[in-house]
């Protein structure tokens, strides 16, 4: 029997010694935060929260398939602000995948026309990324 422990564990990398041998599992594993802004008309606000409330089972069930952990929006004024954990290794596949989804489409549908992109977003992005600047574990 082959008996492993995991002897050091940072954002990029997890070391693990199995028996007489050493593995130093890298970043391909390793969680990614996302963090996204998109604003919201003022006059959908209560609408958009009210939708979120009970969140779709399908649409909940597609982003767990998806490799997405601990998803949050938060509001403040006319700004939506999401964080995302990733725990899959292809994220631009499954955000494909997401993406094709029926009832993903339909929910989508529905929170567009209440949404109001920023317009210094990247080409082809709704949600507009940002970057960390701070983490702390």
């Amino acid at each position: 029997m082959i008996r492993c422990r995991l002897i050091a564990h940072t954002r990029k990398a997890s070391e693990w010694t199995c028996s007489s041998a050493t593995w130093i599992v890298k970043e391909a594993f390793a969680m990614q935060r996302y963090g996204s802004v998109i604003g919201v008309k003022p006059e959908a606000i209560a609408e958009y929260k009210k939708h979120h409330a009970p969140v779709w089972p399908e649409v909940l069930e597609m982003i767990r398939r998806c490799n997405i952990r601990n998803y949050s929006i938060y509001l403040k004024d006319d700004l939506l602000f999401g964080y995302l954990e990733y725990h899959g290794t292809d994220f631009q596949a499954d955000m494909a995948k997401m993406a094709a989804d029926p009832k993903t489409q339909e929910w989508w549908k529905i929170m567009g026309p209440m949404q109001r992109p920023l317009r210094s977003r990247a080409e082809g992005e709704w949600w507009a990324s940002m970057e960390e600047v701070f983490h702390l574990d």
